[in-house]
């Protein structure tokens, strides 16, 4: 710090002293912040004076950032690294002061319609007096070019109601609540914010998007509340869970549950039990007896899904009759090739009320599906296909010829109720369901999906067992086909072969736990669709997937690298990380977007490749869409995103939603297939080195797959056929349902 323009400190003497230091009161605005600890319980900040000068101040700050005024009491020290500074004993958040400072403001959203260009022509008239002449004068807004009397007036008004709201945002402030969420605050509780996190700050976590536990739980504790209050503990009980769920756990063993609430929330396990015991008395946790007599912790959605899931799917297997059977009466085309395999998948389609193909790349699934469909088109059968991604909806509409949906848009949701339209009481008139990537299915999604399908309906389900499972709570392929009680037909002759099936080999070598061919980019080498670039060092990694991704691949195949190719990285931290390689890539892609706007430390600029990450049922966008950003307007502070439908109209607010997609996880890209993908796969990624994952992240490529990978790392991965466990009752639930429905 000790180039940072500091001053002699200008300051106002206070009749309070203590031990011979004056307090004294800095008045200015929030230049930068240069450091804020994970809690807000040390804050450095550059603060500018009315003066122009800069100071260091220190203390805790929570809610702070830049443009934001400050009045703050406090004692100037003299530390013996970094030198005079500000140590912060009371303070409270004002209205800026400078000229940038209130035009950030005044852009912000705080009055509705008026963007930067607007924002900076009115101080460049009115300079540090401009919030004085608002709030006083606003007539003389005139003196603005493009400020006529109705705009004049829009202001004024806005600008008198917000009055109380503008109190209220410094109070709230005070206590760790940022402008952003200041705004979702307000919209949420209106003028009785303060009050309603006054009872239960941590009610925020659940009322307001984006909110989680760790931002209440840190607002909390700037409003007095003691770790071990129960609304804290009760709050960190279905923190912990949902954590968990993350983990893809549909529930967990009670001592792996309390240890794990007892770390996250820094408390001891006997503060935990009693946390979970008011959790469960308040309907918030469920336990329940697993058959070798582990009582395990739910949320109580999963176990209404749970207990639900497999006397539904037991249900539809056993009637008697089924509209697929109209399948069995149309024989092959008399030149079509087909195997035994597949033939029998088709005829097991036919005779059973639901089914199961699963298998790897090349081994013709994608046939299996095209003759069944064709069947059902001849006999007249009314039938559905339907992916949980939009990209395999796709995937599955041009392989088929067929219209194909996500299975969000197949149940429709209702933005009025909150929920499907498609459900128990309004199934799906349907006698074919044809659903197509089914290791992606979570349980939530998959009760939902099997709530709408009517007694009587033939289901095919298909997927890839052998894949990584959904990223969502539970194993339901994998659970399902483990449990025996749905005829499964395995596909295991590969048939794309010979030239250019180098990904399709690779990836069965590794999925039977053998190592890949190793491509050492020989001379006159014969142009593949596999190759594997030895690297180890992830610097030296990084860079030759940048001139993978920007030079070679485009120059060699004519792929677009927008368009066409894709970086899948086994994780988001470290230097071949998501975070890392989508900023290196941005700048190489996407360097002189002429429109961009910065949402917390992340910039997003026109034109940039992003994925939704969270399921927003309102806009009809769901977690691994990906889009381009393809418009930004400043004055409503808006921008809108193309994804494979209408483009998606988004807040500034909201680009919490999205994250930039150049790279993205090789967990996020399942159900999706690229013309070209890049993996690096280094030893740094040792955590997450597993067959799976692996094998995975090589099935999304369509043309071309290029593994930037050194050789220890990919041994590690093809060895480590080990799977994270994930806790959860399917299995058994499955049996008991279909023994008490008598179906074997």
């Amino acid at each position: 710090m000790d180039d940072l323009p500091v001053s002699d400190p200008p300051f106002e003497l206070t009749d309070s002293e203590s031990g011979g230091v004056t307090e004294q009161t800095l008045r200015g605005e929030i230049e930068k912040v240069i450091y804020e600890n994970d809690d807000s319980s040390y804050t450095v900040l550059l603060v500018r004076d009315n003066s122009g000068a800069c100071h260091i101040v220190v203390g805790a700050l929570p809610g702070v950032s830049a443009g934001q005024g400050i009045e703050a009491t406090g004692r100037w020290e003299i530390h013996k690294e970094y030198g005079r500074q500000f140590r912060v004993i009371a303070y409270q958040y004002t209205l800026p002061v400078t000229a940038e400072g209130i035009i950030k403001y005044l852009s912000s959203g705080i009055v509705k319609g008026l963007g930067r260009k607007k924002a900076e022509a009115i101080v460049d008239r009115f300079g540090a007096e401009t919030l004085d002449v608002i709030e006083n004068a606003p007539m003389r807004l005139r003196e603005v070019e493009g400020i006529g009397k109705k705009r004049i007036e829009a202001i004024r008004a806005i600008w008198k109601e917000s009055a109380a709201r503008r109190n209220l945002q410094m109070h709230l402030q005070s206590i760790g609540v940022s402008p952003a969420y200041f705004v979702r605050i307000y919209g949420k509780y209106g003028d009785s914010a303060a009050e309603k996190i006054r009872e239960n700050p941590y009610a925020l976590a659940t009322d307001v998007p984006g909110i989680g536990f760790t931002l209440a739980d840190r607002i909390a504790a700037n409003t007095g509340i003691h770790k071990d209050d129960p609304k804290r503990l009760v709050s960190g009980v279905t923190y912990t869970l949902s954590q968990l769920r993350q983990m893809g756990h549909v529930c967990v063993p009670r001592d792996f549950f309390l240890s794990k609430c007892a770390e996250i929330l820094e408390i001891d396990t006997a503060s935990a039990e009693r946390a979970l015991s008011s959790a469960v008395g308040l309907l918030l946790a469920a336990i329940r007896k697993a058959p070798d007599g582990t009582w395990m912790v739910y949320e109580p959605g999963l176990l209404r899904c749970e207990e639900e899931f497999p006397v539904r799917l037991a249900h539809l297997a056993s009637v008697s009759r089924h509209a697929g059977r109209a399948l069995l009466r149309y024989p092959v085309l008399p030149d079509a090739v087909f195997s035994e395999e597949q033939l029998k998948a088709v005829k097991t389609a036919g005779e059973s009320p639901l089914s199961i193909i699963t298998g790897g790349p090349g081994v013709g699934k994608t046939t299996v599906v095209g003759e069944i469909v064709r069947r059902a088109k001849l006999a007249g059968l009314a039938f559905a296909l339907t992916a949980p991604t939009g990209r395999a909806a796709k995937r599955m509409s041009e392989t088929t010829g067929m219209p194909a949906s996500t299975i969000h848009r197949l149940l429709k949701w209702d933005p009025v109720k909150h929920g499907f339209v498609h459900g128990r009481m309004s199934p799906l008139k349907l006698d074919l369901l044809i659903v197509d990537e089914t290791s992606m299915l979570d349980l939530l999604l998959a009760t939902a999906l099997f709530r709408a399908v009517a007694p009587g309906t033939t289901v095919v389900l298909v997927g890839d067992s052998d894949q990584l499972p959904s990223v969502g709570p539970g194993n339901v392929l994998n659970d399902i086909i483990a449990s025996g009680f749905l005829p499964v037909t395995r596909l295991t002759r590969i048939f794309r072969q010979g030239a250019g099936s180098g990904i399709v080999l690779a990836a069965h070598e590794v999925n039977s736990g053998r190592m890949p061919p190793l491509f050492r980019n020989r001379r006159n080498a014969a142009v593949t669709d596999f190759y594997w670039i030895e690297k180890d060092d992830p610097e030296d990694a990084a860079s030759i997937m940048e001139r993978m991704v920007c030079e070679r691949i485009p120059a060699r195949f004519g792929l677009d690298p927008l368009r066409d190719i894709q970086v899948l990285s086994p994780m988001n931290k470290g230097c071949c990380g998501t975070i890392a390689l989508n900023e290196r890539l941005q700048q190489l892609l996407n360097p002189n977007a002429k429109m961009q706007f910065k949402h917390g430390e992340r910039v997003f600029k026109l034109g940039d490749k992003v994925m939704q990450v969270t399921n927003n049922y309102d806009k009809g966008v769901f977690n691994g869409d990906m889009g381009r950003i393809r418009s930004i307007d400043f004055e409503n502070r808006t921008f809108k995103v193309q994804f494979d439908g209408e483009p998606v109209q988004y807040e500034f607010l909201e680009a919490d939603q999205l994250t930039l997609s150049y790279a993205v996880t090789i967990h996020k890209s399942q159900g999706s297939e690229f013309p070209a993908v890049v993996i690096p796969l280094l030893t740094q990624h040792y955590v997450m080195l597993q067959r799976n994952l692996l094998y995975t992240g090589m099935t999304r490529a369509k043309r071309l797959m290029i593994l930037v990978a050194s050789e220890k790392a990919v041994s590690m991965a093809v060895r480590n056929a080990v799977l994270e466990p994930r806790y959860s009752l399917l299995r058994e639930r499955l049996a008991e349902a279909f023994h008490a429905g008598g179906v074997r």
